[in-house]
């Protein structure tokens, strides 16, 4: 099994890039899915979310609101440590048993979008950075997601910064550009990623 760490900051296409790898045979194990099921209604996850916030943070319906309870803690960097506190175990469990469960020869995934900021990248075998300029990642946040300036800004100062991503990164795709350019980038790395796997190297990649 190759164990592969992807990540990259928010809106710098990091889902199209699993979304791709996923399509070429990967097994995804999705962190952001995985931390929206930790936290769905019944679960203990919610149950300690709520304790820690208050039941302010749940809809009519009795699910998370997750755009009140972002606003709350991408404010106040020690509430987004107790959200944190929560939600990573749960994930990280759940995601071992996923692991667990692909066959011996399998190229796993781990989509995370927080792998430098809480140090993840020796767990993996080798780690994907997905790389775009602050100013792209401001761009698509607010044309793509609609998502205010000032909000964008608040999300991406809770991240690491686009040189300590890199720090980590074995292998880079560039994603400044359009999307019909990421494609053959991907088409790449998964060759390379195909390759460690049965234990060689193509030529010209590292």
């Amino acid at each position: 099994m190759l164990k592969v760490g992807l990540t990259g900051g928010i809106g710098a296409g990091k889902s199209e890039v699993s979304r791709l790898l996923a399509g070429y045979g990967a097994i995804v194990v999705d962190a952001d899915r995985i931390a929206r099921e930790v936290v769905e209604p019944g679960t203990p996850g919610l149950a300690a979310v709520v304790a820690a916030f208050g039941e302010s943070v749940l809809t009519a319906e009795g699910t998370l609101d997750r755009p009140k309870l972002g606003s709350i803690v991408f404010a106040d960097p020690a509430k987004l440590r107790t959200l944190n506190s929560i939600v990573h175990p749960l994930v990280g469990a759940r995601s071992a048993e996923l692991e667990a469960a692909a066959g011996a020869d399998a190229i796993v995934v781990h989509d995370v979008p927080l792998l430098t900021e809480n140090g993840l990248a020796p767990l993996y075998d080798l780690v994907v950075v997905v790389d775009a300029t602050p100013r792209t990642q401001l761009a698509r946040l607010t044309a793509l997601r609609g998502m205010a300036e000032e909000e964008a800004r608040a999300r991406m100062a809770t991240q690491a910064t686009r040189e300590q991503r890199l720090a980590v990164a074995t292998l880079v795709i560039d994603n400044d550009g359009p999307l019909e350019a990421l494609e053959p980038q991907v088409r790449k790395v998964w060759d390379e990623l195909m390759a460690r796997a049965a234990g060689g190297r193509p030529d010209g990649l590292g």
